[in-house]
């Protein structure tokens, strides 16, 4: 995939997409959660009403009780007993009295609107005793009043008021959206049944609890409604449904009677959240009725405002995408087609750098890198001539014809004078030179190179005789190391030509070795003639590469000027082509104080990846 797809489509998954999924997450959380909070809230709500109602009817309820506690149903109930119509003038005015204050008990309450008594005669009927006047309304006779199961009710709860909420009984209470208290009024005496009074109470108190109490804010769309447990609308502060079954409006079905409910549903083919809270000590409950649009207005706000930013986050995306990101994109793929057209061969190409972004410093890097790359590539060209005339000096630096004739020479007097056993030891020691010599491997453990330098040292102390001694001390853990061959006897060979050459004193050699810091170090040290500054010179190595390029010419020229050294050189060659720059010969000399050869390589076992530890060190 195009890297610029890989961007703009890593961008879509890692933000556009995860911050849709938030969204929409924490949009059905608030969603659902709208429904809980607001359930709590409507269930204060309907609690608080219930509160409300509950205190009318036991203020109504002490009214009614301060007037059978003050006997002023029962004064008034005689004033209209047509057996007592005999009685004294004062006895008659006391009456009267009693009327008037039963009449002024009920007139003086702001909530009563009518009011009237079934008076008990004593001969199995009743009369009734008005209050109050009521247009359009006649009153039920007492006859079909005391056949209906209300009055039965009503006895039975000897004289706990009976609360009848509008449309339960229109032919007793009219049809007006008023609530009736109906109780049975007793003698206090004789605790005798007298008469059954009925009190209709105003509705603008009950509207005005319903109108005042509002859940939320403003604009939510609530209405409240009274029911009874069949499920009918007893009061709708609206005027709308009264009388109506509620069941016809939703379409769920409503269990009353069990506290406080509350679930979504469609009333009225609205979606809404109905709330139920069953009255205690009534058979009623109250209904909340709230539009779930209303109610998730700024949810919805929310979404249309969230779905708009995700627009906008994904507008910027693809505007990021066409224009930020193929100004990136578009640079990577330049310096991609550059570094292909690496890949076929062409070292010389580069990239255009202009502006000051990162991409800048991108193509500036290639370029550096490719200039690099050139500069170690000639470098190893060098390197590659360089190895190929030091090898060209170790072949011409292994056997010298003068060695190996004045070896043999050596070889045949001792054949004349019957040295048997000299001949074979010299004769066994120059084969051992000459098969480390010409054999192949460039690399061979520092043990094979000792026992080299010993057959030398052996065979060039019988040619010179008693002209010096050596020793060899190299600890017996070091001789399983690498090394390259050939590396001790040139620079032994160049001590004993040129260190020992017309002394006249008995020459001693030490050729040491020891480990320091990761290195192998060998050190050959002679009590020869030692060296002036001039002659230290002809042994400068590794020479510039201007020298280098005109090796053919320079390089050629001098080695013919000057054969002193060639061995030394080589090896110091070879050391640092093989191990790095860090490691060669050191050889510090004087006149007449001898000379000290040092060599520094990198320890190693044989066969072990030396270059990795050459370029950590």
């Amino acid at each position: 995939m195009n890297l610029r797809y890989k961007l703009f489509t890593a961008f879509l998954g890692l933000i556009i997409i995860p911050l849709f999924i938030l969204g929409m997450i924490m949009f059905f959380v608030t969603y659902n959660s709208i429904e809980k909070k607001y359930s709590q809230q409507s269930e204060y709500s309907l609690k608080a009403i219930s509160y409300s109602i509950s205190n009318v009817f036991k203020d109504m309820n002490n009214v009614t009780d301060n007037g059978i506690a003050t006997s002023v149903f029962h004064m008034a109930l005689s004033a209209d007993d047509p057996s007592k119509q005999d009685l004294t003038d004062a006895e008659q005015l006391s009456l009267n009295a009693s009327q008037r204050n039963f009449r002024s008990l009920l007139y003086n309450h702001p909530s009563i609107s009518y009011a009237f008594l079934y008076n008990f005669n004593g001969k199995g009927s009743s009369e009734i005793v008005s209050v109050f006047t009521k247009e359009n309304f006649r009153t039920l006779p007492y006859d079909k009043f005391k056949g209906s199961e209300l009055y039965q009710e009503v006895m039975e709860l000897n004289g706990v008021p009976k609360w009848l909420a509008p449309h339960e009984y229109p032919e007793l209470t009219g049809t007006e959206a008023v609530f009736t208290q109906i109780r049975l009024i007793k003698e206090l005496s004789f605790f005798q049944n007298i008469g059954i009074l009925v009190v209709q109470i105003k509705n603008w108190e009950f509207e005005s609890i319903f109108r005042n109490l509002k859940i939320g804010d403003s604009n939510q769309k609530v209405s409240f409604m009274l029911v009874n447990d069949d499920g009918m609308i007893l009061l709708d502060p609206d005027r709308k449904l009264d009388g109506q079954d509620l069941s016809s409006f939703t379409t769920k079905d409503i269990v009353y009677k069990q506290g406080y409910q509350s679930f979504k549903t469609q009333f009225g083919g609205e979606k809404s959240i109905l709330s139920v809270y069953h009255l205690k000590d009534y058979p009623w409950s109250l209904v909340s009725v709230t539009s779930w649009g209303s109610l998730s207005r700024e949810v919805t706000v929310f979404a249309r405002w969230f779905v708009g930013v995700i627009f906008l986050c994904f507008l910027a995306a693809v505007i990021f995408n066409l224009f930020f990101m193929n100004r990136i994109t578009g640079g990577i793929a330049v310096i991609v087609r550059f570094m292909r057209r690496v890949e076929d061969g062409d070292l010389t190409t580069r990239v255009e750098e202009k502006g000051t972004d990162e991409m800048t410093l991108l193509a500036k890097g290639f370029n550096d890198l490719m200039n690099t790359i050139n500069m170690l590539f000639n470098r190893i060209q060098v390197e590659q001539r360089r190895k190929n005339q030091a090898e060209m000096r170790v072949l011409q630096a292994q056997i010298k014809p003068h060695f190996l004739f004045n070896t043999l020479e050596s070889i045949n007097v001792l054949a004349v004078q019957n040295e048997g056993s000299k001949v074979s030891e010299m004769v066994y020691r120059l084969a051992s030179i000459l098969r480390i010599s010409i054999q192949d491997r460039d690399e061979i453990t520092l043990q094979e190179e000792v026992t080299h330098l010993r057959n030398y040292l052996d065979i060039q102390k019988f040619r010179f005789e008693d002209l010096f001694d050596y020793e060899i001390d190299i600890p017996e853990e070091l001789m399983s190391c690498g090394i390259l061959k050939l590396t001790l006897q040139p620079l032994v060979e160049n001590s004993i030509q040129h260190g020992f050459e017309g002394i006249g004193y008995h020459g001693r050699m030490s050729v040491k070795g020891w480990e320091d810091q990761g290195n192998l170090i060998l050190r050959i040290e002679d009590n020869g003639i030692g060296m002036t500054s001039a002659q230290l010179s002809m042994f400068q190595y590794m020479v510039n590469e201007s020298a280098e390029q005109n090796a053919d010419g320079q390089a050629e020229q001098v080695i013919h000027q000057e054969r002193r050294g060639l061995g030394v050189r080589s090896v110091a060659d070879r050391i640092r082509i093989e191990y790095g720059e860090r490691y060669g010969i050191f050889i510090c000399a004087s006149p007449g104080e001898g000379t000290i050869i040092q060599c520094v390589i990198p320890k190693y076992e044989q066969g072990e990846d030396h270059y990795a530890k050459s370029i950590i060190g």
